[in-house]
């Protein structure tokens, strides 16, 4: 399966989930190596539009990456609490990330974008012993980032 990580291009080759476990995230805690994707180009570049301050328009890449199929695990919107999608978001999303991660049963989680629910990233887990077996980077390319989206 391809996802998308639109990122910095300084840190594109960079797989290794070191940024997201300096600062912890909606789902993972501080500490914790994991990768954010999205299934499409447009979910990638949301997720970006609403991390990156604005007035700051990074060099940016797109990377498409292939993840294994028969290695992911999906939380439905239905399952989630009532307050998953606020900002700042609430513990109980990294809890659940934290007891995926701590089974190592698959290397990406399927969860609903908080931006646009009837979308989905995968975060992808750094530290599943097949990791850096089974996930593989396809293409990075430069990302044109129109600065009109962070105005």
């Amino acid at each position: 399966m391809k996802v998308y990580r639109i990122t910095s291009h300084k840190y594109a080759s960079d797989i290794s989930g070191t940024g997201a476990a300096m600062y912890g995230g909606r789902w993972n805690k501080k500490g914790t190596p994991v990768l954010y994707t999205g299934e499409s180009k447009e979910i990638a570049l949301l997720e970006t539009i609403v991390h990156t301050p604005p007035m700051l328009v990074p060099n940016l890449d797109i990377l498409t990456l292939n993840i294994p199929n028969d290695s992911i695990s999906k939380i439905s919107l239905n399952s989630l609490p009532r307050n998953w999608k606020n900002y700042p978001a609430p513990t109980i999303l990294s809890n659940i990330a934290a007891k995926w991660i701590q089974k190592d049963k698959t290397i990406a989680l399927k969860v609903p974008s908080c931006i646009i629910h009837t979308s989905f990233i995968y975060v992808l887990n750094c530290r599943h012993p097949e990791y850096y077996n089974k996930v593989k980077i396809e293409s990075i390319k430069n990302f044109h980032f129109d600065s009109r989206l962070n105005s």
